[in-house]
């Protein structure tokens, strides 16, 4: 079982950054997928960024060019970084995990690994 643990969400202005972490624990014999996913108030839960076996990104347009994803494997923790944040970017953040790329990635379906969540909150 992979449990996540999310850390860093507060609240910032607009322009300003924040860098969310998530420590993995546990143990699947399978590939996991890491990523990121948020939901604003009545909204969905959406993927926003994940990151593949190789160390290749992927982000959705909403943050491309903002947002850094990364992973320090020997530490199992998945990080985001998050510059010029935008009132928009206003949510609950969320690390994920999956044995499916597309479903880690928010391309396809909703993760089976989800942590308690962390977050962010940012004003004009």
């Amino acid at each position: 079982q992979v449990q996540l643990a999310e850390s860093g969400g507060g609240s910032v202005q607009s322009g300003g950054s924040l860098r969310l972490s998530c420590v993995r624990t546990g143990y699947y014999y399978k590939m996991i997928y890491m990523g990121w996913f948020r939901q604003a108030p009545g909204k969905e839960r959406e993927g926003i960024a994940a990151i593949n076996s190789d160390g290749t990104p992927t982000y959705a347009d909403s943050v491309k060019g903002r947002f850094t994803v990364s992973q320090d494997n020997a530490r199992n923790t998945l990080y985001l970084q998050m510059n010029n944040l935008k009132p928009e970017d206003t949510a609950m953040y969320y690390c994920v995990g999956d044995k499916s790329w597309e479903v880690a990635s928010g391309a396809d379906g909703y993760p089976d690994y989800w942590g308690q969540g962390t977050q962010v909150t940012v004003s004009t």
